[in-house]
């Protein structure tokens, strides 16, 4: 009987164990379950009561003492470790030390999801061992971190077909965004794709901007070094509506026009033209005008009364090599603090170009300022026979020196509009009684953004340094959407390590044969002092 008695504690955990176990499987024999684990626990209870002086005997031993102290301090460490890593998952700072800040979003990415007004659901579709799932996952929870109304998850399509065909997900890496009305889809989870879309997905509608041509200006699906369809790829994407307008054909601006942009015409505009946009400014529209050197001199006029000075000159710039341009390539590095270029560093290109200055004094009613210059080694070239030879000199007195402005930014006030009310069409009022049916909008303001050229928005010139986020700031302060006015997301800069040939053999002989045979000599005299010590 003594021997059994011994089998009392484990019967009673085997049982108890069964009994749990039995019960996660089959909840509707929960009675019998419950049985066994009373059987158990009675059993186990029996046990101690039993063998209570040799446990006694046993805790009392020090070797029980210090392994029971051993066992309490691992556990008290793994409950800290385990709150570190609570209190981390919620609240956590990360370190960027890479080059190009790969790890890092931009100011536009953290501007949006900040300021989201509403809950976002973003659902990536991954398969478990695609590579693309980790880094997708990583950028997602980024953006989680700025806001708590962004959420996400990331799903296997082939563990959960429903999901996927409800979302109607045909590729791997489809990502779906979403609120409680609207939805949008993104095929690749980077930075640019998941910033546009949430703007997508928050913006109510499309604004439409509008492309002036007829006049040789940069053409839209042209998609040579001058051309702009990069320039339109990059406002679609950002939501923009991009269209064309004849405006000899139209004779005025649409009324469905956010804005309307001049893109370095060649030949002059009509007087109906002029008038036209004439219309369209004092209706509170916007315009974005790049003119290029010695070019539609009736722009100019056209500007002036808006107190913007546009030169009869070309840009030279002694600097401009140092970027890899020529000295007809001046190099702006210089911003004045406007929405356009706040927290602007990056240096812009502008090949070619003008010089576009405030006019002094200004006309009443518009407020005129620069954007940005030239450094102190330019000027202002003014003698065309000079450009056309080749034979470029500063002439004091007749050039202007630098800094020379080649941007400005102008907001207009607009006159109140006054529209018929709902009494002036009847036939039976009177003058009087008409005037008193009228209503008056309340006067708003133009915008105008002029820049003394327009190949730096060219597929050539676009992508260099801060060429695009200057175009794209310009147009975003015009459409009055300044959470847009950042810098942009860069491409992850890659940075190998070239080694010469000596470098490479140097490196091979350290690495594979010198520290391992410092280990092995290490090793092998700690083995044989050992030896020698017995």
């Amino acid at each position: 009987m003594a021997k059994l008695a011994r089998f009392i504690a484990p019967a009673g955990l085997v049982l108890l164990v069964a009994g749990g176990i039995g019960y996660n499987i089959r909840p509707d024999l929960k009675a019998w379950m419950g049985s066994l684990l009373l059987l158990g626990a009675i059993l186990i209870l029996a046990g101690v009561y039993r063998s209570f002086g040799e446990i006694m005997a046993w805790l009392n031993r020090r070797s029980t003492i210090t392994g029971l102290n051993v066992a309490m301090m691992t556990t008290l460490m793994l409950l800290i470790i385990g709150l570190v890593e609570v209190i981390s998952a919620k609240h956590n700072t990360r370190f960027d030390l890479t080059e190009g800040k790969r790890y890092t979003l931009s100011d536009q990415a953290r501007k949006v999801v900040t300021r989201l007004a509403k809950d976002v659901q973003v659902t990536a579709f991954f398969r478990a061992d695609q590579a693309e799932r980790r880094p997708a996952e990583d950028l997602l929870r980024q953006y989680a971190d700025l806001s708590p109304r962004f959420r996400f998850e990331v799903v296997d399509p082939d563990r959960n077909p429903g999901r996927a065909k409800r979302y109607g997900i045909t590729t791997y890496g489809a990502t779906v965004l979403e609120t409680k009305d609207k939805e949008e889809k993104i095929t690749e989870v980077d930075e640019e794709h998941l910033t546009n879309g949430l703007v997508r997905l928050l913006r109510e509608g499309k604004q439409t901007i509008y492309f002036l041509k007829g006049h040789g200006e940069n053409e839209l699906e042209d998609g040579s070094r001058n051309g702009y369809r990069q320039a339109k790829e990059a406002i679609e994407k950002a939501n923009y509506q991009v269209k064309d307008l004849l405006l000899l054909r139209e004779r005025e601006v649409p009324r469905d026009a956010s804005m309307l942009i001049i893109s370095g015409p060649k030949r002059d505009l009509a007087e109906l033209e002029l008038q036209a946009m004439q219309a369209f400014v004092e209706r509170g529209g916007k315009l974005l005008i790049q003119l290029d050197p010695f070019t539609a001199p009736s722009l100019k006029t056209f500007v002036g009364r808006y107190g913007i000075k546009i030169g009869d000159d070309v840009i030279v710039d002694q600097n401009a090599r140092v970027m890899g341009g020529d000295y007809l390539m001046p190099v702006v590095s210089t911003y004045y603090p406007h929405a356009i270029t706040r927290d602007f560093t990056l240096a812009s290109l502008f090949p070619f170009a003008r010089s576009v200055d405030v006019a002094e004094p200004s006309p009443q009613g518009v407020t005129v300022q620069k954007l940005g210059e030239t450094g102190p080694g330019s000027w202002a070239e003014t003698d065309k026979g000079e450009l056309n030879r080749g034979q470029l000199s500063f002439k004091k007195g007749q050039d202007r020196p630098g800094p020379v402005p080649i941007g400005v930014v102008a907001t207009a006030q607009v006159k109140p509009v006054t529209t018929p009310g709902p009494e002036a069409g009847k036939a039976a009022a009177t003058a009087q009684g008409a005037n008193e049916g009228q209503t008056q909008k309340q006067p708003g303001m133009a915008r105008l953004v002029v820049y003394g050229n327009s190949a730096f928005a060219g597929n050539n010139f676009l992508n260099f340094s801060g060429n695009r986020d200057l175009f794209l700031n310009s147009i975003s302060w015009l459409a009055e959407d300044e959470e847009m006015i950042s810098i942009r997301p860069r491409e992850a800069k890659s940075t190998p390590i070239i080694l010469s040939a000596m470098q490479g053999r140097m490196a091979f002989w350290l690495l594979v044969v010198v520290v391992p045979a410092l280990f092995l000599v290490s090793g092998t005299s700690v083995v044989l002092g050992r030896r020698r010590s017995r």
